[in-house]
């Protein structure tokens, strides 16, 4: 019998695998590809765990932003709301300003007409007196056209005063 060369590697390949099985070889590549799956599920749990954790945080800042927003548009809603009562408020002290500037001046005029009155009044008794007395001194002479003039200028000042 003739044995070539594929037998050689025949027989040497199961020579190989005689070798790898009694030093047990398969057991330990076994061994190491379970504790490599084994640290594989645990990361990918891990990984699962972390993609949940993830998930509610990303829920978590939805809401608030939801939350923040609401405000948001509350507080907006709070100062326009504020500003149409401070302006209302605004509005109604200068009409109020207005109003009682008004009623000073009204008050300042009727006084100005008054002593205007007033002072028309005193100088045409005042001219009268003077017009009489000129008419009385001319006419009334002596002591009872004296006393004439004087009691009629007293009773023109008390009259007109």
């Amino acid at each position: 019998m003739h044995f070539d060369a594929e037998f050689w590697v025949f027989i040497g390949f199961i020579l190989f695998i005689g070798v790898l099985a009694y030093f047990k070889v398969h057991k330990t590549i076994g061994t190491t590809l379970d504790g490599r799956a084994a640290r594989i599920q645990k990361e990918l749990a891990e990984a699962a765990r972390l993609r949940t954790e993830a998930e509610a945080l990303l829920a978590s800042f939805e809401k608030k932003k939801i939350e923040a927003e609401a405000e948001a548009v509350a507080i907006v809603k709070q100062a326009e709301t504020e500003a149409e009562l401070i302006a209302r408020e605004a509005h109604d002290r200068v009409a109020e300003f207005i109003r009682r500037r008004t009623k000073q001046a009204e008050e300042k005029i009727t006084a100005a007409e008054t002593a205007a009155a007033a002072q028309v009044r005193a100088a045409a008794a005042d001219a009268a007196t003077k017009a009489a007395e000129i008419v009385l001194k001319t006419e009334a002479k002596g002591s009872f056209g004296e006393q004439l003039i004087s009691n009629g200028i007293a009773d023109l000042k008390r009259l007109l005063h």
